[in-house]
């Protein structure tokens, strides 16, 4: 059911108060205008949350990257969390995992063809690459995990919500796991209820619709996560999650923020599974792999190892992975899936922003759209975007 994840910590609730006040001060100076958001000649499209992790940024991100990738020139600009280098860095082809961070990483891994950049300032990479001679052509950024980045104003906001932590039953931190109060999902424009049940009654949308109290502006869409085939890290093929059976004994390896889901999807398969968790974004340890190896030695046959996408870019390569380890160790691919016929709506709806838009507003009068103005803000001057032939 929804909000079973949620946990609070009443015996905190004195410091998550002092923390609102921080907040809701912060965000006031923005909103009056003393702390000023950026607008940019470029259309820019924001995905993230106001709780601590595990709302499902990589997937929907990865959504709208095959959503446009083919008509338009896409850049991904995100922080870069837990890398080890400084500023602005522009992957390349060879760009090592370290530099980049695990999620960056994996983007670039999987669309090649896109630019993808990391930046904690994200003005400053928005700029950079708005600048041609760092990147050519871009027609659309798409700003990972930036919705408490309100330096910048992005002509989309997309705000994820975890249908297991609810914001609206949730308390902030640190007694709960919200970055802001549950009212900073006014600032939206589009809300994601995501990992939803697949089966969930036409009742549940109903509730949930009521729930999220949304304002007339505000889209509210469901989605929920589907699950391709497992690929083997070194060697071996493809196997279909199906192809599981109950005697199939998983250990499941992971290092996100939300592990909990994927334990209840895997079940169906096999009731065998037994967890390896770590924080999100661990780095793998020497520690970390003779354990892995000595928990696997000692489980029967028929056993395999199942990680998450991102904790592949992260354990592919280690040393100190036994052969047996080697042999049976998979990554489970994941991608959205929008429920009650919303796709084509939500597709539409972003494919005409990015068309429409030469200047960064999604409030912008139909008559600007077409017409040229000079701008003080960031890039190149105001472009028109033409999606491209395939």
């Amino acid at each position: 059911m929804e909000g079973d994840f949620i946990k609070i910590n009443e015996w905190l609730m004195p410091f998550s108060w002092l923390y609102g006040i921080g907040v809701r001060l912060r965000n006031q100076l923005f909103d009056i205008g003393m702390l000023k958001s950026r607008s940019f000649d470029v259309p820019v499209i924001s995905v993230g949350n106001i709780t601590v992790g595990g709302s499902g940024k990589t997937p929907h991100v990865e959504y709208l990257v095959k959503l446009l990738k083919d008509k338009t020139k896409v850049a991904v600009l995100s922080r870069g969390y837990k890398r080890k280098s400084k500023g602005f860095v522009l992957a390349k082809k060879d760009t090592p995992m370290s530099e980049i961070g695990d999620e960056p990483f994996q983007i670039k891994k999987k669309f090649p063809e896109i630019y993808v950049a990391v930046d904690k300032d994200r003005c400053h990479g928005i700029d950079k690459l708005t600048d041609n001679s760092v990147a050519k052509d871009i027609d659309v950024i798409l700003l990972d995990d930036a919705y408490q980045h309100r330096y910048v104003k992005p002509g989309i906001n997309i705000l994820l919500v975890d249908y297991h932590r609810l914001i609206i039953y949730d308390k902030l931190l640190p007694a709960g796991r919200l970055r802001e109060p549950k009212e900073g999902k006014g600032r939206a424009d589009i809300v994601i209820v995501t990992k939803c049940p697949q089966d969930m009654k036409p009742m549940e949308f109903r509730v949930l619709i009521k729930a999220m109290n949304l304002r007339p502006y505000q889209k509210l869409y469901f989605t929920t996560l589907k699950y391709g085939n497992l690929k083997p890290l070194y060697c071996g093929e493809e196997m279909a999650l199906d192809s599981l059976t109950k005697q199939h004994n998983v250990l499941l390896l992971t290092g996100i923020a939300s592990p909990n889901q994927m334990i209840l999807d895997l079940k169906p398969y096999t009731e065998n599974i037994l967890p390896m968790t770590f924080s999100d974004h661990h780095q793998f340890t020497q520690k970390d792999i003779r354990r892995m190896n000595e928990q696997f030695a000692e489980m029967p046959e028929p056993k395999l190892i199942i990680t998450t996408e991102k904790d592949a870019t992260r354990l592919f390569g280690m040393e100190g992975l036994s052969d047996e380890v080697r042999h049976n160790i998979f990554a489970l691919p994941v991608e959205v899936q929008f429920m009650l016929d919303q796709q084509d709506m939500f597709n539409q709806k972003i494919i005409d922003y990015v068309r429409k838009n030469s200047r960064n507003s999604i409030l912008a009068k139909a008559k600007d759209d077409h017409k040229p103005k000079d701008s003080n803000s960031a890039g190149n001057g105001t472009r028109t975007i033409s999606f491209r032939n395939n």
